[in-house]
């Protein structure tokens, strides 16, 4: 039985008050098999545009991003950062190998709501793991800022999911003031494990932009516990933070920090994705 993630009447009402003191999504049940990965989305075709990016890095290294978006106009573009080791590995043609990423799979969603997305790789295929907080990192985030101002005028965000948070939190304390219009933190890693790092060491208290934080109740990675949250959101006390709490999802792998379990959304993407645009739309209307 899958659990549809929806916001509460709770949460309608702080979406009214611009999602101002966080928001939570209630367990409604339906008797459904679990819908196919987010990228292949249902519905009418859509046009799309990709382009493979390798922007250059101190000592010949290259940082390789893909844009994938609407054709026509953007409501605005989100970097992406996936979790794990961070490798997708994205090819020259656009393809990328290993997209089950929560960030790498709802792509097309978010075309489909007029947002362009920059899928960014792990840099020479090598583990992202305890590199992500790092000062030698912050430059490869700015590469990448720089890069996607290229490609719009309209509002820019960071959303990074489960270790792929901390380089969100790290664009966020990075980030030049009013350069960003948010971030979003989905399933984030706030506990040591394996990579030795978590949000609290991307600066958090640097963060100026909007922030959500997204936890799954039903989330039982133990580096990423639901119910420290608020501890995120009240660690970047300069920002205006939300938490939004979501329930349900599916476990397709045995590993509770697969992005094909309740920590990935897998099974409830769609509902995820249209918590975390309304927020977007709310705290910068378009």
């Amino acid at each position: 039985m899958i659990r549809r993630s929806r916001l509460s009447i709770l949460a309608v009402a702080l979406l009214a008050l611009g999602f101002s003191h966080g928001a939570s999504a209630r367990r409604p049940s339906a008797d459904e098999v679990p819908p196919p990965p987010a990228s292949v989305a249902a519905g009418a075709d859509l046009a799309t545009r990709s382009a493979v990016q390798d922007l250059p890095l101190p000592g010949g290294e290259h940082q390789r991003v893909l844009f994938y978006g609407p054709a026509g106009p953007m409501r605005g573009v989100i970097l992406m950062f996936p979790g794990g080791a961070g490798d997708v590995d994205i090819e020259r043609d656009g393809a990328i190998r290993h997209d089950n990423n929560f960030v790498v799979r709802t792509r097309e969603l978010w075309a489909r709501l007029g947002y362009g997305v920059v899928i960014v790789d792990a840099i020479g295929h090598k583990s992202m793991r305890g590199e992500r907080s790092t000062e030698a990192y912050r430059q490869v985030l700015r590469e990448i800022l720089d890069y996607a101002h290229t490609l719009t005028d309209r509002p820019l965000w960071a959303m990074g999911t489960s270790q792929g948070s901390i380089a969100a939190m790290a664009v966020g304390s990075s980030a030049r003031d009013g350069e960003l219009a948010g971030i979003v933190l989905t399933e984030s890693v706030s506990v040591v494990g394996h990579s030795g790092e978590t949000v609290f060491d991307a600066r958090p208290e640097r963060v100026r932009a909007p922030a959500l934080v997204v936890a799954n109740r039903d989330d039982t990675c133990t580096v990423a516990p639901p119910s420290r949250a608020p501890e995120i959101a009240a660690a970047m006390k300069n920002s205006a933070a939300t938490v939004l709490h979501v329930e349900g999802g599916v476990a397709q792998s045995s590993n509770p920090c697969s992005s094909l379990s309740p920590h990935g959304y897998f099974g409830i993407e769609k509902q995820v994705v249209g918590d975390i645009a309304r927020w977007m739309r709310s705290v910068a209307p378009q």
